[in-house]
């Protein structure tokens, strides 16, 4: 009980001290909280919608997804006759049962062509009005469709988008422009994460998606009283016989929400991971809290070591009030966690995807992992301090001798340090020179974690050198207060050292990334200079975007164009010459002057010769596997039509980017094995401009695809810059992401300075007795604060550039040869720490100022 209340005391006596600390635990449980409430509220989010929107037993078309997306490479969904309605009615055990049409393969565009698809990445959906949608959706304005003229739209899309009763609505798919008029909005009943949907009568949605009528792509079956859906989906099966595809309600939710939650892990695990981060620099933050209220109070440990306290009871002590920090923080940190969540709802609601706050779930683990973790990383890191409380001496103590300095320690930490970081660069030296990447991935993220945690507990003795050098490179000039500093900084390496690792992590992070991300932009630019020969590329907005029949003919009537590409793939089974079957292969089917287009470097026979009747070029890997020559022949199953067996006429080097591991044949062989109806659109399209017509030809072509607002036409200058810009934003969002580290880090900086300038009292009453100025003392731990922060920016970057080099290396044995280190980027993450320092220091520096003379000579 006296334990309890020495150390309730000392900590409401350090409440301000601890208050950093308490922010770095709250930031780092907030974020793993927010992350666990948001995700599972988007689970009970879909969970609802999935379940309110399936029927009690679905039937699908042969060739439909498990999750009943109603897309296929044709362009038009997959189908089934109507005659399957009548024959569903009479099974056993259906009250109802009603034909619809969807389809996820038409681009909904407004009267001035503009898009009317989400921007959250969400499906764009045009159906049939049926009752099965009527249960979730309400006409709130307007009617439902009548008629071939007419489309009702959900309330969400028609706010988003401006639109109104009579507003212009163009549906453009493999089929054509269909032109309608809103005749209803309709607003969900439930949460809709973000789809756009568009309903018209089902002999219109027929005629417009299919091209014919006759056809359904779906059927809803409701079950009569007391029948299952699993005996219902039996009865129905027992009708239709094994043709279709047959789900109950909870198969197709389940099948849906695996797809959401595939998404969703990615992300949770993701954000999880940067929460991991934080918390990793927050245990320097604590350390550095707890070693240094330790040193503070070491008379006061002697003391009560003096009147009976043992070791374990001042342990004890120091480990409660890390325990009480850790709750604190933790309950904070929960709560801040939930809003957190909200805010993550309401940035997902300005991109689209809608999440209502009534869906709001906090499950009973996620206070649980916050306040365990919380207080399990903040007890842990308060350890060592405990522990070296523990061994101060009384006698020792009461002499103001402070704790005891162990040098056989610090030499044992520099050797295991050595240690550490000589182990990782070995396995980062293995990661570099493996012959395979999937070989050196192990070494790499081996020697990231070890050279890590390497120069962690090398820091100190690091920064007894590092400090010095830039001492004299960026304090010398500001004479005795510059010199002041320095020594200030240098007067403790392993709290110096502790704070810089802190600030080390984000930054090495941040560098690794910017190495990594610039090498693949300056690689695939590398590679599009050598191996692209085309002057346009005309393709989707996404990669499931296909380009309509009508589009290519456009293409191909654009003056100025001396040659087009047309570019599909194809799923098929290939049986090679060793008498083994390669399912779900993909064959990529292209004109002959593909080979123009995308220059393929290869290992034997012309990729040219590819393009003949009846051949085929197969990669080198699967060649080697399984024994394949130029000459030998390949049985080709195409998915859609008959198996072809081609002759193999080259092989195409493992050492290419674009298009690498692929197979080639011409659009004619393959039409020649698959149907026309069953043919697939074109994922992509190349054209070649006649001699000096470039510019030309791009506005041209531009302006042939005006209604496609669908397609983009890109010259390699557009390529190159759009992939810049897509791995600019995934590093953008990393950085984002990584801030929550850094400021953390950026608050151990604060929390050490304004510590130090407690502990360093009565030496800076001294200071300022002799003569030294309140802004020679405010610039004096500004400087120090700067050189501590520039010191784990060098740690900091240096390590992340070799981590970055390191997984360049790696990127090469995939084609990505180009090691481009983004200077401009190093050099003003450099600069921005030296601010971070400046910034850091303010208020310690502003309170240091503050104190007045006298007292501080007097403080004990």
């Amino acid at each position: 009980m006296t334990v309890l209340k020495t150390s309730m005391r000392n900590f409401f006596a350090h409440k301000g001290r601890m208050a950093l600390s308490a922010v770095a635990v709250l930031l780092s449980v907030a974020f793993v909280c927010g992350t666990l409430v948001f995700t599972d509220t988007m689970n009970t989010t879909f969970d609802k919608l999935f379940q309110a929107t399936s029927s009690n037993v679905t039937v699908s078309a042969k060739g439909s997804s498990d999750t009943g997306e109603t897309t296929s490479s044709t362009g038009k969904p997959p189908v089934m006759p109507a005659s399957v309605l009548g024959e569903v009615r009479g099974a056993q055990g259906v009250r109802k049962a009603e034909g619809t049409v969807f389809s996820t393969s038409v681009t909904v565009v407004d009267h001035h062509l503009d898009k009317l698809s989400p921007s959250s990445g969400a499906p764009t959906i045009v159906g049939s009005w049926n009752s099965n949608d009527a249960r979730t959706m309400k006409i709130t304005s307007g009617t439902a469709p009548k008629g071939p003229g007419q489309v009702m739209v959900d309330a969400d899309t028609a706010d988003k988008h401006h639109i109104k009763l009579g507003d212009d609505i163009g549906m453009i798919n493999v089929l054509g422009t269909h032109h309608a008029r809103v005749s209803g909005i309709a607003t969900f009943t439930v949460t809709n994460p973000g789809a756009a949907i568009f309903y018209l009568d089902t002999k219109t949605a027929q005629q417009n998606l299919v091209g014919r009528t006759g056809v359904y792509t779906n059927v809803n079956v409701t079950a009569a009283k007391g029948v299952t859906d699993a005996r219902l989906k039996t009865n129905v099966i027992a009708a239709l016989g094994h043709g279709y595809r047959v789900q109950t309600a909870k198969e197709v939710a389940d099948a849906n929400q695996k797809s959401v939650k595939s998404f969703l892990d990615v992300m949770k695990y993701a954000m999880l991971g940067f929460a991991g981060i934080a918390f990793l620099v927050g245990i320097f933050l604590i350390i550095n809290t707890f070693s240094m209220l330790v040193a503070q109070r070491t008379r006061e440990i002697g003391l009560m070591r003096a009147i009976g306290s043992s070791r374990k009871q001042v342990n004890r002590s120091v480990l409660i009030e890390a325990l009480l920090l850790g709750v604190v923080g933790s309950v904070l940190g929960v709560g801040a966690g939930v809003g957190i969540a909200v805010g993550l709802m309401k940035l997902m609601g300005n991109i689209g995807m809608h999440l209502s706050t009534d869906d709001l779930t906090v499950a009973w683990t996620t206070p649980t992992v916050g306040l365990l973790l919380g207080v399990i990383v903040t007890v842990l890191a308060a350890y060592l301090p405990a522990r070296r409380a523990g061994k101060v001496s009384p006698m020792a103590a009461l002499r103001d001798a402070g704790a005891p300095a162990d040098a056989k320690s610090g030499i044992v930490r520099a050797l295991i340090g050595l240690l550490l970081t000589g182990a990782g660069a070995w396995s980062l030296y293995a990661a570099a020179t493996a012959d395979k990447a999937k070989d050196g991935s192990a070494p790499l993220g081996l020697g990231v974690v070890l050279t890590l945690i390497g120069f962690v507990v090398i820091g100190p003795l690091l920064a007894g050198g590092l400090v010095r050098v830039l001492g004299v490179i960026m304090l010398r000039i500001f004479g005795p207060v510059g010199r002041m500093a320095e020594r200030n900084a240098l007067r403790n390496p392993r709290r110096t050292g502790a704070t810089g690792a802190a600030l080390m992590i984000g930054l090495a992070l941040v560098a690794c990334l910017s190495v990594v991300g610039s090498s693949m932009v300056a690689s695939a630019t590398d590679q599009l200079d050598k191996t692209v020969g085309t002057d346009f590329i005309i393709q989707g907005d996404n990669e499931d975007t296909l380009i309509t029949p009508q589009a290519v003919r456009a293409i191909k009537d654009t003056p100025g164009l001396s040659r087009v590409t047309e570019y599909k793939l194809m799923d098929a089974s290939l049986t090679t010459p060793d008498g083994e079957v390669s399912k779900k292969r993909t064959v990529k089917a292209a004109d002959p002057t593909y080979a123009q287009d995308v220059r393929t470097k290869t290992v034997a026979g012309n990729l040219a010769d590819a393009y003949k009747p009846e051949s085929m070029s197969v990669f080198e890997g699967f060649a080697k596997k399984h024994g394949i020559k130029v000459g030998s022949t390949v049985a080709v199953a195409f998915r859609d039509g008959r198996t072809a067996r081609l002759t193999v006429r080259a092989i195409t080097s493992d050492e290419a980017v674009i298009d690498k591991d692929s197979m080639y044949v011409s659009i004619a062989t393959a039409a020649r094995y698959v149907p026309a109806d069953r043919m697939p659109l074109d994922r992509m399209v190349f054209a070649g401009a006649k001699d000096g017509q470039q510019a030309a030809a791009y506005k041209a072509l531009k302006s042939a695809l005006h209604g496609n607002p669908e397609i983009t036409v890109r010259d390699q200058t557009d390529y190159k810059k759009e992939l810049k810009d897509q791995i600019g934003q995934l590093l953008n969002m990393i950085y984002g992401l990584l801030a929550l580290a850094i400021i953390v880090a950026v608050l151990g900086v604060v929390n050490t300075l304004a510590l130090s300038v407690v502990e360093r009292t009565r030496e800076i009453g001294l200071m300022r007795a002799i003569g030294l100025s309140r802004r020679q003392l405010r610039r004096m731990i500004r400087l120090e604060s700067v050189v501590i922060a520039v010191f784990g920016a060098l740690l900091g970057l240096g390590l992340g550039m070799g981590w970055g080099a390191t997984a360049q290396k790696l990127l090469a044995l995939e084609g990505l040869k180009v090691l481009d280190i983004p200077w401009p980027t190093i050099t003003g993450v450099f600069i921005g720490s030296a601010f971070v320092g400046l910034f850091a220091a303010l208020i310690p520096a502003f309170r240091a100022g503050r104190m007045n003379v006298l007292n501080a000579i007097a403080t004990d």
